[in-house]
């Protein structure tokens, strides 16, 4: 339970869960939507799924994370919690927007390696926001 509450402890691997509670994303995906790094990004994702919140599956080169359903069940009280609490937080809902603006692109793993400065772009002038 220590553990648990360390890990969410830090902001963003609470940003990283807020946009898994939506949807799968990868490495690449979770970078332009939070405006965080790989290494970071790739860091708190593991921290997250050796605690069992995330679950991994591979498609073609990426993988995709997504918020485990045995923990949303186990936790049930902690994920509504969360959930409500990010809605009434500013950079939860801004990273929301962002999220939402990119899926609504049609971009993809494969856009973001081509050219990631262009989706980033995107984004940023579809939700008038930076990180």
């Amino acid at each position: 339970m220590i553990d648990l509450f360390k890990a969410l402890s830090d902001e963003n691997r609470l940003r990283i869960l807020n946009v898994l509670m939506n949807d799968a994303l990868c490495v690449c995906e979770l970078e332009v939507v939070l405006g965080l790094t790989q290494s970071n990004v790739s860091r708190h994702l593991g921290k997250l799924k050796s605690l069992g919140l995330l679950r991994a599956s591979k498609d073609a080169q990426w993988i995709h994370y997504r918020i485990n359903d045995d923990f949303v069940i186990k936790h049930e009280a902690l994920v509504e919690y969360l959930k409500v609490n990010f809605e009434s937080n500013a950079l939860m809902t801004m990273d929301l927007s962002r999220y939402k603006a990119y899926k609504n692109s049609g971009y993809n793993c494969q856009t973001i390696t081509n050219d990631k400065a262009m989706v980033i772009e995107y984004i940023e002038h579809e939700t008038g926001c930076c990180v």
